[in-house]
Order: structure tokens, then sequence, then C-alpha cells
């Protein structure tokens, strides 16, 4: 049973493709074999697609439905089965609501942290004294090099940075 359900339904994907292969080559814009097309339902298929194109570029030789259509269709809608709503999610537990109260606190800290040395200014409060192991006014082309990566740098701990975001 299962063998001849997917033996069909490999036949109806194969069907489909092959329509609109011949759909595509009807607009010029793919291949197929003419020979293909020499069969019954080949010719039934070229048909059909050519009286859709002639209906797409000519509304006088589409068929206007009845009334009867339109009711029959209106039915045919009203017979659907209703959209259900989901169920209501249930309540969220005391674990859950720590958790996330965890999260804020944490987001809330680490903005703090990242921010707090452009609040506080860069004089504000200046770091314990380094021991300096090399000095750098021995070499102007190296006190030339510190000095442009002071610019570019800057003195803040923390590296100001731009992204460009392309669209």
């Amino acid at each position: 049973m299962q063998a001849d359900h997917q033996a069909r339904h490999d036949a109806d994907q194969e069907q489909a493709s092959w329509e609109a292969s011949v759909s595509t080559w009807i607009d010029g814009e793919g291949d197929i074999r003419p020979e293909e097309l020499d069969t019954p339902y080949g010719r039934q298929v070229w048909d059909t697609y050519h009286l859709i194109g002639d209906v797409l570029r000519n509304q006088d030789l589409a068929i206007k439905p009845s009334d009867f259509f339109y009711a029959r269709v209106s039915k045919a809608i009203d017979a659907e089965p209703h959209i259900v709503a989901p169920r209501m999610m249930r309540r969220q537990g005391p674990v859950r609501v720590g958790l996330s109260g965890l999260a804020v606190a944490a987001a809330v800290a680490s903005v703090v942290w990242v921010a707090l040395p452009y609040i506080s200014g860069p004089g504000s409060t200046q770091p314990a004294a380094t021991q300096v192991l090399a000095s750098a006014g021995d070499d102007a082309g190296l006190r030339d090099y510190l000095d442009a990566h002071r610019e570019i740098a800057g003195v803040n701990p923390v590296r100001q940075a731009s992204f460009e975001v392309s669209r």
C-alpha cells in the first residue's frame, strides 16, 4: 500500500514538473523536446497552455462564469472548516520568572560595565601607576607610531567602532 502511494506521488511530481517545463517553454524561457508533446496528453497540455495564453492576452475569449458558479464557490468556502485558535499556554512557573529577571539584571549590568568609561570621562579617575619597562622617548619613529596608535585607538579602555550595514 505504501509503495503504491509513493509510486503515485512520484508520478504526480514528475507530471507536474513536465507540465511546468512545457509552460516555461511556451513562455520562451526553457527547452523541451518536441517528441514529448507527440502524445494525446502532450497535445492536450499544449492546447491548454495556449488557450490560457490567449485568454490572458484577450479578455473577450474568457468564459464569463454564471451566478450559479459564484454561489457554488461561496457555498464551498462556507463549508470549509474554521481555523481554531490554539489553546492558552500554561502559566509561567516561578523559576522561569526568576530566570527572566536574572537575564534583565545581567543585561543592565553589562550595559553599565561597557558604558562606564564613557560616562565617567577620560580624566575623572586615574588608573594606578604602572611600571614603565621601555621608553619611546629615545626612538622618534617609535614615538610617531605610538602617537598615531593613540589617535586611532583613543585613550578609553573600550574602543569605539562603527559598522556599516549593507542593504
